[in-house]
Order: structure tokens, then C-alpha cells, then sequence
């Protein structure tokens, strides 16, 4: 996937994951963080993974799996985006 590089919003999601993990990092370091928020950034931290997997399969679908130059029914792509994200 050597387009990827050229993304931004892919690399921007993979930075505020960095930062996300980071925090995670710097809490368990710290004795007076809670359990409840470690869990609530460790599910944001999820949550971002997974908005960067759909990402990632639509930029593969989009680069590698759909014929390049043919007409892409966009609706379609959107409702099975939406089921991947529902059932990813």
C-alpha cells in the first residue's frame, strides 16, 4: 500500500492513536489515575483502531480491489463501508 503514505487522514488518525496511547502510558505511571479512566482511554484507544481499519479497507478497496477508470457506485461502497463498520 504505498499510497498510504500519502494520506492524511490516515496518518493523522495513526498520530492521535500515538497520542491516545501515550496517555495510556503516562497514567499507568501515575499511582492516583483511576481504573475507570485507563478503561475510558484504553476504549477511545479501540474505537480509533477501528476507525483506522475502515480506512484502511476502503483505501485498499478503492486503490487495489476496484477497477481503476470504471464507475464506482458510490452508494453501494458507503453501505458496505456501513456493514463492515457495524460488523468489524
Amino acid at each position: 500500500m504505498s499510497h498510504l503514505h500519502q494520506d492524511k487522514k490516515i496518518l493523522n488518525r495513526v498520530k492521535r492513536l500515538q497520542g491516545q496511547i501515550n496517555a495510556v502510558d503516562q497514567a499507568l505511571q501515575q499511582p492516583e489515575a483511576g481504573c475507570i479512566e485507563v478503561l475510558q482511554q484504553v476504549a477511545a484507544i479501540k474505537g480509533a483502531i477501528n476507525g483506522l481499519m475502515n480506512e484502511l479497507i476502503e483505501a485498499h478497496l478503492r486503490h487495489h480491489v476496484l477497477p481503476e477508470g470504471v464507475s464506482i457506485n458510490e452508494q453501494e461502497l458507503e453501505e458496505f463501508m456501513t456493514l463492515i463498520k457495524r460488523y468489524g
